[in-house]
């Protein structure tokens, strides 16, 4: 299994970027994505998580409303939609995948993308 991470660069602050997620050797129907971050100093941190049985996305406080997660199934493609950026959210973004029902935990998923960063600044 690879998950294949893209779509990361620099934006100003109040841009957006897409983040893709392929998948290639597993299907992603039925699999919970994850992304985490880990901003430069610090310990990566959950982001967001779409089910895998139900659709469901879940998100952390500082990206709600912000942030969008989704996939494409027939691409075998995840996506997060990061809009209205801030230097905060400045970071290496990382997709993994869960072939069970976790979300927030990294220990919940068995495999991952290799990052990509993102940088916000003026």
């Amino acid at each position: 299994v690879q998950l294949q991470a893209s779509g990361g660069g620099l934006v100003q602050p109040g841009g957006s970027l897409r983040l893709s997620c392929s998948a290639s050797g597993f299907t992603l129907d039925g699999s919970t994505i994850g992304y985490f971050r880990q901003a430069p100093g610090a310990e990566r941190e959950w982001v967001s998580c779409i089910s895998g049985s139900d659709g469901k996305s879940y998100y952390e406080d500082s990206v709600k409303g912000r942030f969008i997660i989704s996939r494409d199934n027939d691409e075998n493609t995840a996506y997060l939609q990061l809009n209205n950026l801030k230097p905060e959210d400045t970071a290496v973004y990382y997709c993994a995948l869960s072939r069970g029902l976790g979300c927030a935990r990294e220990w919940q998923y068995d495999y991952w993308g290799q990052g990509t960063l993102v940088t916000v600044s003026s």
